[in-house]
């Protein structure tokens, strides 16, 4: 049954009135009235199993503990979530909960964020009665390449399991066996092997899934985390980055890595509270092949210079060509990688300067599925062509072959998973000066004579514009890797040197800018955009 905004029922919640839509249930209202109550087996996103029994309430008139999650708040309804009786049956519940558990704590990996831990400390504290040894069950199994299941630790709220059926659909995991030997695990022959496999290890309330990726690594209270946006296809799945605190201010990252897990974070209009592995995953890329130092190319060979000795290099060929009146042998490639403000400062830019070839590029498509995934791999392609830039970088590297370019410049994009090596190394040698700006070092990045390190998109401040429409916040997480910088800073900085009028100073001015000049994003801001998105003025 559906919640009925049309319809309200009024009770009351531990002396609060409280007005809901029909169908709301009384654990939904008891976190309205601001008295939530403990639970384990719930899931907003998943139907309502009533297994955990830890919800108890108390409802006047009725003698016996109602469990919240299944109950339906009713028109003049008293609930008390912290009467004796209620507190009592919770921590009856929690004991039985607790009497096959496992003392692993020490060396579990959701200790810190355990819901057992929590609730015993707000609920239990009791003299456990049970002196009977515990039952064994499977420890450490690989269930799948990216989730560790141990049984003994599992308090069967079935979460995995209705999120498997209900959910991604593919129905890996069951219960087996019955009463204190009951145990979840997959059916036979099968892995756990989805796109959302990792969301289990995400909804699971204590230490029975864990994340292979993340196990051990590091310890919950060492990390922080920053609200963001996956980069990982089209969609822009809103996330938490993760991050080692020890490591956040590391100059550069050799010696460990930052971003340690994305996690999920709730959108009702994006990803509810899911995402795929392959955004979830990706993370690995932030801190691995990273461009770190300025090169530039000198007898045939690539040398760190400084960042000032880099730009005056490209400066110089934009300024020859400049006087020569040959910009029009200038191309640039641009990527659906790009934030809106990188990409509304090179447009702003090339267009000062008097550059017409600029186009951008997506990468190579991957499979879809019909759940969150899209197979435009780019988190900000509609931002591009919401900023009226042209795609495609054929026929500029077609150009480059024919010697009708004396310099191109690539952005993050590797040319060659969509062209092959040879043809982009062929259609690169003629070309005077080919310069790379981009956060990760790949075949396409080695064939550049200057290359200039930019910042990943955990590392600034910014916007993506998904599929839909939507423009959604990126926060940096943690500090530039190296010398790497934001793209709008490098056009600034090229801007000065080329007498071409300077950009605005931070991520935020330049985003104001871009409302004002681009009608797609008029009266847009980051206050408008919030950490839930805003919809690009023609999206619907």
């Amino acid at each position: 049954m559906m919640a009925d905004a049309s319809k309200q029922v009024n009770l009351t919640i531990d002396g609060k009135p409280v007005a809901v839509p029909e169908g709301t249930t009384v654990l939904q209202a008891c976190e309205q009235a601001g008295s939530p109550v403990p639970f384990y087996c719930y899931h907003p996103g998943l139907s309502i199993a009533g297994n955990c029994r830890i919800c108890l309430v108390e409802i006047a008139g009725t003698p016996k503990l109602q469990i919240s999650c299944y109950t339906r708040a009713a028109e003049g309804m008293v609930v008390s979530t912290t009467s004796d009786k209620s507190l009592k049956g919770r921590k009856d519940v929690l004991e039985f909960l607790l009497a096959n558990h496992p003392l692993d704590c020490p060396v579990c990996d959701q200790a810190g964020e355990c819901w057992l831990q929590d609730y015993y400390m707000q609920h239990g504290l009791y003299d456990p009665k049970f002196n009977e040894t515990k039952v064994k069950k499977p420890k450490a199994v690989p269930i799948g390449p990216t989730v560790m299941l141990d049984a003994e630790r599992c308090i069967l709220c079935s979460r995995c399991v209705r999120f498997t059926d209900e959910v991604s659909k593919t129905g890996e995991l069951g219960i087996f066996n019955r009463g204190d030997h009951a145990e979840v695990g997959v059916y036979p022959g099968v892995e756990l092997k989805n796109n959302y496999a990792g969301n289990v290890v995400d909804i699971c309330p204590v230490g029975a899934l864990t994340d292979r990726d993340f196990r051990f690594k590091c310890r919950v209270w060492y990390l922080g985390s920053t609200p963001s946006v996956c980069n990982g296809c089209s969609r822009g799945c809103n996330i938490d980055i993760h991050y080692n605190r020890e490591q956040k201010d590391r100059p550069h990252i050799a010696g460990g890595a930052r971003i340690m897990r994305l996690k999920p974070r709730f959108n009702a209009d994006v990803n509810q509270w899911w995402m795929c592995d392959i955004g979830r995953y990706g993370y690995k890329r932030l801190d691995t092949h990273r461009l770190l130092l300025t090169e530039k190319r000198q007898n045939g060979t690539r040398h760190p210079v400084p960042w000032g000795e880099a730009l005056d290099a490209v400066g110089a060929q934009l300024q020859k060509l400049r006087e020569a009146k040959q910009l029009d042998q200038v191309g640039v490639i641009l990527s659906s990688h790009l934030t809106n403000e990188d990409l509304f400062a090179a447009k702003r830019f090339f267009h000062a300067l008097g550059v017409t070839q600029v186009v951008f590029q997506r990468p190579k498509s991957g499979a879809a599925d019909t759940l969150l995934l899209e197979a435009d791999r780019s988190p900000n392609a509609r931002g591009a062509q919401a900023l009226g830039l042209a795609e495609g970088a054929e026929e500029l590297l077609q150009r480059a072959k024919q010697q009708q370019l004396k310099t191109l410049i690539i952005f993050t994009q590797d040319l060659t998973e969509l062209f092959g090596q040879a043809r982009v190394a062929e259609a690169l040698k003629p070309v005077e000066m080919v310069i790379f700006i981009g956060p990760n070092t790949h075949p396409t990045a080695q064939l550049a004579d200057i290359v200039l390190p930019s910042c990943a998109y955990a590392e600034k401040d910014g916007t993506f514009t998904n599929s839909q429409g939507r423009v959604q916040r990126l926060h940096a997480a943690v500090l530039p890797a190296g010398e790497s910088r934001p793209e709008w800073m490098i056009f600034s900085a090229l801007g000065t040197k080329l007498n071409i009028e300077a950009l605005p100073g931070d991520a935020p001015a330049l985003f104001t800018a871009l409302a004002k000049a681009e009608p797609a994003f008029a009266g847009l801001s980051y206050a408008a955009v919030g950490d839930q998105g805003a919809w690009l003025a023609n999206a619907h």
